[in-house]
């Protein structure tokens, strides 16, 4: 109804908006601009999508612009706060910078149409959540992707482990059979803080909250805590450095080197992995990430991305047209099967069945979270608390005591300037 009431107010205005835009069916041949991210989808997908657009579309020209990850997000706020000399309609964001984009402002409200047109019943909680505030939906999911098991499936085998672990305590008994001599049962680094995120909403558990406008860390609940003692449990069957992240050193080149059991990674990794030890191909499996109990998989930090529609668009509906198109069932099947990512929907999960590593993502996506919705979650990130607390657990020291400074840390952050 606001929606509404503002076109018609607009309209008889007779402002130059995406409202008046939609009321005027002698509109000129319009150029739909949109911008994906490097590496996002393949050029046979960008330059296929194109093509079939542009023929259900008459009228319409779609220019796709790649866009750089480095240095994107003042690029956008550009763009939103109309102070940049480019122009975009429709805008391919990282899940987690959603919020940051919603505060700053300028971001078109997309709740009826993804409740009308796009299914929003089904979409990842851990994309849709972080692109909505009070129940107004701003960033549309476009395609997941997540960690799971990597594993080495000779070595599996000679440890007498014919199927993947479906709960937290097969996966220790498992692991612990496969961590003996030079081998490791599982390379995890102690400061890889994506995977205790995991463990901490198993739990039931949060990084941080919000309460009356103020975020407050959770590092320190009782559910984090227990969180972090299952990862103490699991990091010590292999000699995962305790004092460093998995990319130092890259935990996928201490895997090649093939006497690692598993890692915790995306799928992709496993080329890189193919790349530095070629004999290796064939031999590696996924399964998801194991939950408390069977009947569930573990939780998983989604990520991936959104799209947007700036409020200064000048073609509101080839906008829409554009995320409609990018969200049906047939290019989230192209997309999936050709990037090797999860789709938007739950529902859709059944298209990457064929695919080993995106089926395996495909169930702690459905169980997925994004990080906390604040626009300062960045800052958290680059001074990033939740390691030393992780190292200082692993070292010895008191777990109550670190978790109090880290959340500190983290409330301090995320409440600047409230």
């Amino acid at each position: 109804m606001r929606f509404l009431a503002v076109c018609t107010a607009l309209a008889a205005a007779t402002a130059l908006t995406g409202c008046s835009q939609l009321a005027d069916p002698a509109a000129a041949p319009q150029k739909v601009t949109l911008w994906l991210m490097k590496g996002s989808a393949s050029e046979d997908f960008i330059d296929a999508f194109t093509a079939s657009f542009e023929q259900e579309h008459p009228g319409t020209d779609l220019e796709v612009r790649i866009q750089e990850w480095t240095g994107i997000g003042d690029k956008v706020n550009a763009v939103l706060e109309g102070r940049s000399k480019e122009s975009a309609d429709v805008i391919e964001v990282g899940n987690t910078q959603v919020a940051r984009y919603i505060e700053t402002g300028g971001i078109e409200e997309l709740t009826l149409e993804g409740l009308r047109e796009w299914g929003s019943k089904d979409w990842l909680k851990g994309l849709s959540d972080s692109g909505s505030i009070n129940g107004a939906q701003y960033g549309i999911p476009w395609y997941a992707a997540n960690r799971v098991v990597i594993y080495h499936k000779d070595l599996f085998a000679s440890a007498g482990i014919k199927t993947p672990p479906k709960n937290r305590q097969e996966w220790i008994q498992a692991t612990q059979k496969l961590d003996k001599g030079d081998q490791q049962g599982i390379y995890l680094a102690g400061q890889n803080w994506y995977v205790l995120a995991g463990f901490i909403w198993d739990e039931g558990g949060d990084i941080a909250v919000e309460t009356s406008g103020q975020w407050v860390g959770a590092l320190d609940d009782e559910k984090a805590l227990a969180a972090m003692d299952f990862y103490k449990q699991l990091q010590a069957l292999g000699d995962g450095p305790k004092g460093a992240d998995e990319e130092t050193p890259p935990q996928s080149q201490v895997f090649a080197r093939g006497q690692v059991a598993q890692i915790i990674a995306p799928p992709g990794q496993v080329a890189e992995i193919e790349a530095a030890n070629p004999a290796l191909k064939g031999k590696l499996g996924f399964f998801p990430i194991p939950g408390k109990t069977t009947d569930k998989v573990g939780a998983v930090l989604t990520g991936g991305s959104d799209l947007i529609i700036p409020e200064r668009t000048r073609h509101r509906k080839g906008a829409v047209d554009v995320i409609t198109a990018l969200v049906s069932e047939k290019w989230q099947t192209e997309l999936a099967r050709t990037m090797s990512y999860v789709p938007n929907k739950t529902t859709l999960a059944r298209v990457v069945e064929g695919n080993e590593g995106a089926a395996a993502m495909a169930p702690g996506a459905a169980q997925g979270r994004a990080t906390p919705k604040s626009a300062r979650w960045a800052e958290v990130e680059a001074k990033n608390p939740i390691k030393p607390f992780m190292t200082a657990v692993l070292t010895g020291q008191d777990p109550r005591q670190a978790a109090r400074a880290a959340s500190e840390e983290i409330g301090k952050v995320l409440s600047a300037g409230r």
